[in-house]
């Protein structure tokens, strides 16, 4: 039972190790999807600052159109056009990159619970070990002295053994 009960806690040892290192792994690519988010809101503010731009243009190059310059008006719709893609794909990443790190974020909560348990488990085994422990103590003692009383016992026995055997004679 002891060997079973040490080979458990080891075990539950090892599994707390591998959720740390989990826990490590996680933590890093936490790490990594908040850069790319912080990267991604830099491009997108970016990409908004370019769309004001754009519109100051609009504004000039309708002024420039009502004149004559239909031409550039329609490359410049076209343009915002592209930049309005560009901006729904990149708002479409930013959202992945969200739910991927609500999802990072949750595996470590289950892991951090999971780690407490762990610990809670290794701690009830060295407990149950400790109390083990005590009673093998307790039991060994019981039979040195049983073996002491036995030896007595056999002393007094074989004392008693000669003394018949000498007065038989």
């Amino acid at each position: 039972e002891i060997d079973q009960t040490l080979l458990s806690a080891k075990r539950s040892e090892e599994n707390a190790k591998k959720a740390m290192v989990d826990a490590a792994r996680l933590a890093d690519e936490l790490r990594s999807e908040q850069d790319h988010c912080d990267i991604q809101t830099k491009a997108k503010k970016a990409l908004e600052s370019q769309m004001m731009e754009l519109d100051t243009k609009i504004t000039d190059a309708e002024e420039f159109a009502i004149r004559g310059g239909r031409a550039v008006l329609a490359k410049m719709e076209s343009r915002i056009r592209e930049l309005e893609i560009e901006l729904g794909s990149v708002q479409s990443h930013t959202s992945e990159n969200q739910k991927g790190f609500q999802r990072t974020e949750r595996k470590n909560k289950e892991l951090a619970f999971q780690i407490d348990e762990d610990k809670k488990n290794q701690q009830r085994m060295t407990e149950l070990a400790t109390a083990l422990q005590a009673k093998i103590k307790t039991y060994k003692k019981q039979i040195e002295e049983a073996e002491e009383i036995a030896a007595l016992n056999l002393a007094k026995f074989r004392k008693a053994q000669q003394e018949l055997e000498e007065t038989e004679e």
